[in-house]
């Protein structure tokens, strides 16, 4: 429980740090260096614990779940929180369940009744939401970021059918520093291609700080945290996370960023939280 309270808090957190980084250096670039610092912790670990490499065909998997849980969805939803708040990032990330639902309806597999009652709830309490931004939706801006983030919660969605389809045939854990080494030298090399980087002299002490933050707090310390809470805490129970981290970036956004909060983002934030609970659960009931 307190792993999962650990996991339920920082991960809140770190939409907020990385609105923070975002602020002084070019989204993309925060992120490969993120996840670059990220997976020398993860694989000097286990090369030290002299974990087995992965083997042929492993390594398809390896980088395709690097470009889309990292490239995509981690690199889309930092660069996205650039233009919009971090609460508002944070509740858009939280409903990627909403897109496994249609993209298991697209494969063939038919929606139970709460799914479907879920999505729409979810659906309405969005609209609430967005209902204080009806000024802010005029901005290009403002809309190019909502579509970032919607994106990174599709990539999200794929990424974690595709996690779940292939986990067996690897160490998962031992991948997913693999799969952010991969995914930082694919960012670095698109910034340096498209000239949307900065000389790393150059990017302030505020960045390297959020940079740093979110390496140890956002990538290590509360993924073991995660996997613990998995490994300890019925499935049902160790996904409360997923409802609370949107809650604690709004919170904290408001006091710290001076973030909107008003009535209708609260009802409309407890609104889609509540369908997303009933999504959820009906999917790991399957």
């Amino acid at each position: 429980m307190l792993a999962l309270i650990w996991v339920s808090f920082f991960w809140g957190t770190t939409w907020l740090a990385s609105k923070e980084g975002v602020k002084h250096m070019p989204a993309l670039q925060l992120a490969a260096i993120r996840q670059f610092l990220g997976a020398a912790i993860y694989i000097s670990f286990f090369l030290y614990k002299k974990t087995p490499w992965p083997k042929g065909k492993q390594w398809k998997t390896i980088v395709i779940l690097s470009i889309l849980n990292f490239v995509l969805s981690n690199g889309l939803s930092t660069w996205g929180v650039k233009y919009i708040s971090s609460g508002l990032g944070a509740i858009i990330g939280a409903v990627f369940p909403l897109w496994i639902v249609i993209i298991s309806f697209f494969q063939g597999e038919k929606p139970s009744k709460w799914s479907v009652v879920g999505l729409l709830i979810s659906f309405g309490g969005v609209c609430l939401i967005f209902y204080d931004y009806l000024a802010d939706l005029l901005k290009p801006d403002f809309r190019f970021g909502i579509v970032l983030s919607v994106l990174a919660t599709l990539t999200w969605a794929f990424g974690s059918m595709y996690t779940k389809k292939k986990a067996a045939s690897f160490n998962p854990y031992f991948s997913l520093g693999l799969q952010m080494l991969l995914s930082s030298i694919l960012l670095f090399a698109y910034t340096g291609a498209t000239g949307t980087s900065i000389n790393v002299m150059e990017i302030p002490a505020a960045s390297w700080w959020s940079i740093a933050y979110l390496v140890i707090f956002g990538s290590v310390f509360t993924f073991i945290a995660f996997i613990y809470a998995l490994q300890n805490l019925p499935a049902e129970v160790s996904s409360i996370y997923a409802y609370i981290n949107p809650i604690v970036a709004v919170i904290l956004g408001s006091f710290i960023f001076d973030e909107p909060l008003t009535f209708m983002i609260g009802i409309g934030g407890t609104v889609t939280l509540f369908g997303l609970y009933l999504v959820n659960r009906n999917i790991r009931k399957k």
